[in-house]
């Protein structure tokens, strides 16, 4: 039986993947290292190489996804055009898309990154969001936005995102594309934010 726990070539990054597809899935409550041993195919004390219980695992997952949101508004502000507003909307684009597409992933990250003793997932959360807070102290340095704690800013321009996607998930957006309501909200946070 030990010989199945080396099946895969990296088992953590399997076992975290199976545990996204079962909080997707099922929810947090649903996820158990000992089922996730059954369900990737390894000996149930295979997982614990990795993780040490199931908060350890949990944590992972939050912060791997953090990773991935950093890297997906990276990848975001890269693309778009120098200016504030391209690249304000290009990060607010990216994260409503990420929270769409990974909400349970999502709500499992905010947990873990105001649970105590979670400094990894707390570092990765701050890693992530380095990304909007650059474009707004950016915008200020220019003189695009109006001064302050840059922090300030992107939390209230977080909360808007968070806001717009939790309405489209409770389904009080409809069937409405999402794309163009960022579009206006980012729109109309500007026109209050920029310098006059």
């Amino acid at each position: 039986m030990c010989a199945r726990s080396y099946h895969h070539g990296n088992l953590r990054s399997a076992l975290l993947a199976r545990a996204e597809e079962t909080v997707r899935e099922r929810g947090v409550a649903a996820l158990s290292l000992r089922e996730l041993a059954r369900e990737t195919g390894v000996s149930h004390g295979a997982p614990r190489r990795h993780f040490g219980d199931r908060q350890a695992l949990l944590d992972a997952l939050a912060e791997e996804g953090f990773v991935r949101l950093g890297q997906d508004l990276e990848a975001a502000v890269r693309g778009a055009e120098p200016d504030c507003t391209a690249r304000l909307q290009a990060l607010a684009r990216a994260y409503v898309r990420f929270a769409t597409r990974h909400a349970a992933l999502l709500e499992l990250m905010y947990a873990g990154k105001h649970r105590e003793g979670a400094e990894s997932v707390h570092a990765a959360a701050e890693r992530a969001f380095a990304v909007a807070l650059g474009v707004i102290a950016d915008a200020q340095e220019t003189g695009e936005l109006v001064p302050g704690d840059p922090e300030s800013l992107a939390q209230v321009a977080l909360a808007t995102l968070h806001g717009l996607t939790a309405l489209k998930a409770g389904g009080m957006l409809g069937s409405e594309d999402l794309e163009p309501v960022v579009s206006d909200a980012v729109g109309k946070l500007l026109h209050g934010l920029r310098r006059r």
